[in-house]
């Protein structure tokens, strides 16, 4: 007999996976999607980067400041942006914490953990 499906998930107690230095995510996905819950430190840096998938992140801490390829712009709480698969970007946070969810589409398969 195989086991039930999960469909509820509290965020508080899924352990984390560290991103880069100051950034770190708790991850939960479906069969097509990801969201990532992810905790930045203040004035650390995600380095340019891209990946095949579709990327929504809603800011729901802090700012940070988005480069999505030739556009910049400070994001604040409350704001999304919506990045294509292929498109090279980097996020800078501001003098405090941040937090945001993404929604990665397809899932991404690197951060199932």
């Amino acid at each position: 007999m195989s086991s039930p499906a999960m469909y509820f998930y509290d965020p508080s107690s899924r352990a984390y996976k560290d991103l880069f230095p100051g950034v770190r995510t708790r991850t939960f996905w479906g069969e097509q999607h990801l969201l990532s819950l992810v905790d930045l430190e203040a004035g650390c840096t995600l380095p340019r980067h891209s990946h095949p998938h579709e990327q929504s992140a809603y800011v729901l801490e802090g700012e940070l400041e988005f480069d999505v390829g030739d556009q910049k712009r400070l994001v604040q709480a409350g704001e999304v942006v919506i990045i294509p698969g292929g498109v090279e970007h980097l996020v800078k946070v501001g003098a405090h914490p941040a937090r945001v969810l993404d929604v990665f589409c397809p899932a991404r398969e690197d951060f199932k953990y």
